[in-house]
């Protein structure tokens, strides 16, 4: 089978829509449904279907096992899956939303003209890289008590704000206000509250950046404007998540998960699919355990805008409020959530798991904050170091066709191994230098694993979901700068 292409598995339902059938793989209760263009289908593997299927055997899984149109092997679940389980009759699984639990998307504006900055990107981008820690282990020059942390883990970009990091109006503008309020910081153990203490306000390393951009399109300028965005202007792209703090509660709860499967009888194709009855005390603690590995990426978050506005302010000698430096919206990419969803005429609440996906509410519904309710959930899009990023608003199909969710990135077609192997980071510090691009990384490995190359165009990505009517494309963004772990 892995000599054969994913296109030879699936059937075609619409433009961009195609299922898995549920005879792909013995023990299917729901067929696959992968969201993709002809041009991406060519780079799907099958090995994703096959995770996409595997997902479509556990329990309780409502309409389909879905997989974005970035989807790419991943633990478990595939890394742009969506899956959504029945409260009472479901399950909840640490491989629906992975490792690095909450990690996020934040964009913030400013009415900072691009040739205010440019000319000075190199100077700006090393004022960032020392401001704000980056880099597998970094450490924060935050250094929180005990009882601090377990706020931060209770109450997410609240705490963060209210501790002096950021204005009321970065709440609203979080996705859930910035926490989940089902955190409790006791199923915490005491290693990942060790791992988490000394992280706040870093980046760490991986695919994790921060990025100032130039505006350059405006697609819906209406849109736009209600988000405060104004073509030539400069954004401020901030990307991470729950650092060490998040991935050990994943790694816990797996080993709490792998022994629920057995005590409650569920039938696993693969191991990382290890789960709970979503109502068990197992998966309850786990739920509760993720919302604070949530929070605290949501605090994370906050942290690091508060010294960016730091940062900016001292490098152009004003203060943030005067260059609107206002955030336009903060996305989970790695989160499970109990929502409510119409499934066959009916609403009921599941167990949403987003793992590399993007919430996208459209216009009127009541999670979308009250200033952009009107236009939907503005939704996030990054690209790499060389490519646009999107910013797109939840539309009228999100919520018929994928649970109200969207893609998260470009979605990788190369492993970084083969990736270091491949590219060379000096060579491409050059290169992007010469499309004006600045680029900082703590060693130049990091910009070789994290090369353009290795990823999928996240324009083609893009177009999918705005085709769909999932979400619609509003403005576009383009690197100047980029800092990487």
């Amino acid at each position: 089978m892995t000599q054969q292409q994913a296109k030879d598995f699936v059937r075609k339902v619409d433009d961009n829509i195609y299922d898995v059938p549920m005879d792909f793989q013995e023990g299917m209760r729901v067929p696959g449904r992968i969201f993709v263009s002809q041009k991406l289908m060519n780079d799907l593997e099958v090995d994703t279907l096959r995770q996409t299927a595997n997902v479509a055997t556990l329990p309780g899984i409502q309409k389909y096992s879905m997989a974005m149109p970035d989807a790419h092997f991943g633990y478990g679940f595939p890394i742009g899956g969506v899956a959504a389980f029945d409260a009472q009759d479901g399950v909840i699984s640490p491989g629906g939303v992975g490792f690095d639990i909450n990690c996020g998307v934040r964009i913030i504006r400013t009415d900072l003209e691009v040739g205010e900055v440019r000319p000075r990107i190199k100077e700006l981008m090393n004022e960032l890289f020392k401001a704000i820690p980056s880099g597998v282990g970094s450490k924060s020059r935050l250094r929180v008590s005990g009882s601090e942390l377990d706020d931060a883990f209770t109450y997410g970009a609240r705490w963060a704000v209210e501790s002096g990091y950021g204005v009321e109006s970065d709440i609203e503008h979080c996705e859930d206000g910035g926490f989940i309020d089902a955190a409790d910081p006791e199923k915490v153990s005491e290693k990942a509250h060790k791992r988490g203490k000394p992280q706040f306000g870093t980046l760490g390393s991986g695919n994790h950046f921060l990025e100032i951009q130039e505006v350059d399109k405006i697609y819906e300028p209406e849109i736009a404007k209600a988000y405060g965005i104004r073509e030539g202007t400069i954004t401020i792209m901030v990307h991470c998540g729950s650092r060490g703090a998040g991935h050990q509660i994943c790694t816990d709860y797996l080993r709490v998960m792998e022994q629920a499967s057995r005590k409650y009888g569920i039938t696993l194709p693969d191991k990382q699919l290890a789960c709970a009855p979503a109502n068990s005390r197992e998966g309850q603690d786990y739920f509760k355990a993720m919302a604070a590995g949530a929070n605290y990426a949501w605090a994370n978050r906050q942290v690091i805008t508060h010294w960016v506005r730091e940062t900016f302010e001292k490098f152009f000698g004003r203060d943030a409020e005067s260059m609107g430096m206002d955030l336009v919206y903060d996305v989970a990419h790695n989160v499970a959530k109990l929502e409510e969803h119409e499934i066959d005429g009916i609403k009921k609440p599941v167990y949403v798991h987003r793992k590399g996906a993007t919430r996208a509410f459209p216009p009127g519904h009541m999670d979308v904050p009250a200033t952009y309710r009107s236009v939907g959930q503005p939704v996030l899009i990054p690209g790499s170091m060389g490519t646009p990023s999107y910013i797109l608003h939840g539309a009228e199909r999100a919520m018929e066709l994928t649970f109200g969710s969207a893609c998260h990135g470009a979605g990788r077609v190369m492993g970084r191994a083969e990736a270091k192997r491949k590219f060379r980071g000096e060579i491409l510090e050059k290169q992007l230098a010469d499309q004006g691009i600045t680029v900082i990384a703590t060693h130049p490995s990091m910009l070789a694993e994290e090369a353009p190359g290795v990823y999928k165009s996240s324009s083609e990505v893009v177009n999918v979901m705005h085709d769909l009517h999932v979400a619609r494309k509003v403005v576009r963004v383009k690197p100047i700068g980029v800092a990487k772990g």
